[in-house]
């Protein structure tokens, strides 16, 4: 019986052979960067053992790399996604230090405990994600992080007022049909961002930060990813903390980035 977390795992698979190249400010350092700050700086990943849970195409492995890791594990399910991570990990100057696990994020084992775990845009997309959070406790060392850039509630919604009742139908279209959505959103998006050059619009910092620096095909796979996955939750502030609580995680911080995702990070107890 195909699950949603399967059914999930195909659509990204779908995705990710689609747009499977990493490049320009959507894979650089500076975003990297901005992504994990104040919780994290790329000082305390240099020279650290970490995994990466679902990988994709190897962007944020990439990310890993640049900011000093020594080693990353590189954990992605979906067969399609992992054989162009693969690819893409051989021609990055660093990739005889990555190890590639083609598992689900609740089935697989790093060789020695990490000092780090990250999750970066995955979690949300996980019906229940207790188990992959408990796999990646149990392969952390003590006093050893977890880092999660998840979806929020808080800040979106009135953009989940427009999203989720469009999403009832663009998971259930193919990816023919599904491009021609996103032409309408991207042009529609790029009228929105001129107006917030005049007003003071809801996510406007995001779209000027983050978005618009990116090439336009990133742009478009940003949204993409907004309407393919069958599953995508938005977390409230207290779930994102509850779901590394109930896992045995603690010193929980949390920051709302650009006021549209969570960052958490926790730590597993030294005793």
């Amino acid at each position: 019986m195909t699950t949603l977390d399967d059914k999930t795992i195909q659509d990204f698979d779908e995705q990710w052979t689609r747009y499977s190249d990493n490049d320009g400010w959507y894979a650089s350092l500076d975003l990297f960067k901005d992504m994990i700050s104040p919780l994290l700086s790329c000082e305390d990943l240099k020279d650290k053992n970490i995994a990466d849970i679902g990988s994709g195409t190897g962007r944020i492995v990439g990310m890993l790399l640049d900011a000093g890791a020594s080693h990353v594990y590189a954990i992605e399910p979906a067969t399609g996604a992992y054989q162009k991570m693969k690819a893409n990990i051989a021609e990055m100057p660093k990739g005889d230090q990555v190890t590639c696990i083609n598992a689900r994020g609740d089935d697989w084992q790093a060789a020695s405990p990490l000092d780090y775990v990250f999750s970066i845009g995955v979690i949300q997309f996980i019906v229940d994600p207790g188990t992959t959070l408990k796999t990646a406790y149990d392969n952390l060392k003590p006093g050893g992080d977890i880092f999660l850039w998840l979806y929020s509630y808080e800040g979106n919604e009135l953009y989940l007022n427009f999203i989720q009742p469009l999403r009832k139908l663009t998971t259930k279209l193919p990816h023919f049909m599904l491009t021609v959505v996103i032409e309408v959103l991207y042009a529609t998006l790029c009228i929105y961002r001129l107006a917030t050059t005049l007003l003071p619009l809801p996510l406007k910092k995001y779209i000027e930060t983050i978005w618009w620096p990116m090439t336009p095909k990133k742009r478009r796979l940003v949204i993409y990813d907004q309407l393919n996955p069958s599953h995508a939750k938005y977390h409230k502030k207290h779930e994102a903390l509850e779901i590394l609580e109930k896992s045995g995680f603690c010193n929980l911080e949390i920051h709302h980035r650009h006021g549209y995702s969570w960052c958490v990070k926790g730590t597993k107890p030294c005793a």
